[in-house]
């Protein structure tokens, strides 16, 4: 069954008692919301990101948004107008990637989205930041250039959560497309193909994405990882001021 991601406000207090790890410490939210009158066109918000997201856990897409403005209000990606959203809580054979034009309001692709062999079978649930054991790193990325490599034309991602994802380069974590991320081979295995770590698409549709994604996106990948929720700085940032935290909710409903 999906674990849902909402979160306890005993979590919150928790986080604050927890000791510090070795990563950016970003700012506190309110530093980087808007103020009144600051713009025309306010910024979207995860509501209205959450309408038009088919299928999506509003609370996923909630965290997605606050984690990319957390890293935005830290001078990454500043001038970003596409999130990627991947929710590996989900069964491969589902379409589990939604990109978004942020300022355009308009939801670009919905697709299927392979996980790592070293992540685990339909359901990953083993994730890593390790070279060679060929499973996803979960986390905000922020995407760099293209290259044609082994797999076709693919983007290179810098991985923004410390001890979760920052390998990412060094372990050639692309996106990519690949024949095995199809619903065909999904319906035969009860899962979709797998990559060695990467997020791989379906081959007919990993170019437009990867152009609509490329040079300075973001990219969040997320599963309801106790470990990650509780000493990335990332995403505590972004944990901390979801604004529909449940108090009937805890830590022992995490994974």
């Amino acid at each position: 069954m999906k674990t849902p991601l909402v979160i306890a406000v005993s979590l919150v207090a928790l986080l604050a008692s927890l000791p510090s790890v070795s990563a950016t410490v970003y700012p506190p939210f309110q530093s980087f919301q808007e103020s009144p009158g600051a713009s025309a066109s306010p910024r979207v918000t995860a509501s209205e990101l959450a309408r038009m997201a088919p299928g999506a856990d509003p609370e996923v897409i909630a965290m997605g948004l606050a984690a990319m403005r957390c890293a935005q209000a830290s001078g990454q990606g500043e001038d970003a107008t596409r999130l990627g959203i991947i929710d590996y809580s989900m069964s491969s054979r589902t379409p589990r990637l939604w990109v978004f034009d942020l300022p355009r309001r308009r939801l670009l692709f919905h697709e299927l989205v392979a996980h790592g062999s070293g992540s685990g079978g339909d359901v990953p649930t083993h994730f890593s930041n390790v070279n060679d054991t060929h499973a996803s790193s979960i986390g905000l990325y922020l995407t760099q250039h293209t290259y044609q490599g082994a797999n076709g034309y693919s983007l290179r991602m810098a991985g923004l959560d410390k001890g979760f994802n920052d390998a990412a380069m060094d372990r050639a974590i692309v996106m990519h497309g690949a024949t095995y991320v199809n619903k065909d081979i999904g319906k035969q295995l009860g899962r979709l193909g797998r990559s060695w770590g990467c997020p791989a698409l379906p081959k007919d549709k990993s170019r437009p994405i990867i152009n609509v994604m490329k040079d300075g996106q973001f990219l969040f990948a997320y599963y309801p990882d106790k470990r990650w929720l509780t000493q990335s700085s990332l995403a505590q940032c972004a944990v901390a001021h979801l604004g529909n935290v449940n108090p009937a909710k805890s830590l022992a409903s995490l994974r």
